[in-house]
């Protein structure tokens, strides 16, 4: 069984809710303030680790309170963060996050920490094997994505690239990728950038994902039990990383993905006992 390396961002989510998302120019009322544990590569480290997966997570916090509320936090979820440095510089990162009564999100993102992962902060993917996988998405910088995932596919392992928030990667890194995994919208800007990926997932929400043009149907959530889709992506994405560490086919790998995204919209929060805080 191989383990997920996960090199990728953690922010502190500060989220309200709201009746409706506001026009450009309008001012809504926010329905409360919580503080959730998030970034897309912690989202997708505990998602791992919760699957069952040997999980190290490798990125950047800082030197306050969120950081090592965090760095607790993944330790207690399973998550080896022995490789998690804590910048000095900059603050943990933060996003963010308005949900609307119908359970849509608006995210902001500023990165602190997170744009600050570099060469230094991949050394562990030196050791990584051919039963690894490399799990990545897009809140750090771009040149640090494509050195991890040449690192870790010259040793071997199988690179996994969400390629959340979208932007540009070099033709090369899009062909290390096994695959590629893009919503509908991402998908759009891949073909539009002319991206040709030799091995492409795309997610359609509710109604499920294709991966080289297989269809495997969502599972179903009665709407009442839709409670927030933040962070259903990364609940898929740190599923089907997990059980392809573990050897299994991409009909299995699938399943579980698709399943462990079903169940990530029935919470509040991208994780599950989401509040980044002991005792919030």
């Amino acid at each position: 069984m191989g383990r997920v390396f996960v090199v990728g961002s953690l922010n502190a989510d500060l989220v309200t809710s709201v009746h409706t998302h506001p026009s450009p120019g309008e001012t809504v009322l926010g329905n409360g303030l919580d503080r959730y544990a998030g970034g897309k590569g912690a989202n997708q480290a505990a998602a791992a680790a919760r699957a069952g997966a040997e999980v190290l997570m490798l990125g950047r916090v800082g030197a306050d309170e969120e950081g090592r509320q965090y760095r607790s936090r993944l330790e207690r979820l399973g998550v080896d963060v022995t490789y998690l440095v804590t910048d000095e510089e900059e603050p943990t990162g933060h996003a963010l996050i308005v949900v609307s009564e119908d359970a849509e999100n608006t995210i902001v993102v500023i990165p602190g920490a997170n744009g600050r992962v570099s060469r230094g902060d991949l050394a562990p993917l030196e050791n990584c094997t051919e039963n690894d996988v490399l799990l990545m998405q897009l809140e750090i910088p771009l040149p640090t994505v494509a050195l991890a995932a040449r690192i870790a596919h010259d040793r071997g392992a199988r690179v996994v690239i969400n390629t959340a928030p979208y932007a540009s990667l070099p033709a090369d890194i899009i062909a290390l990728a096994d695959p590629l995994i893009a919503n509908e919208h991402e998908a759009i800007a891949l073909a539009d950038a002319g991206g040709a990926p030799s091995s492409l997932l795309i997610t359609f929400g509710a109604h499920g994902a294709g991966w080289d043009g297989v269809e495997y149907p969502a599972h179903t959530v009665p709407a009442h039990r839709v409670r927030d889709t933040t962070g259903a992506g990364d609940a898929f994405c740190g599923a089907l990383a997990a059980a392809l560490a573990r050897g299994a086919d991409r009909a299995e790998a699938m399943e579980v993905a698709l399943a462990a995204g079903a169940t990530a919209v029935q919470h509040h929060g991208a994780q599950p006992d989401p509040h980044l805080f002991a005792g919030s």
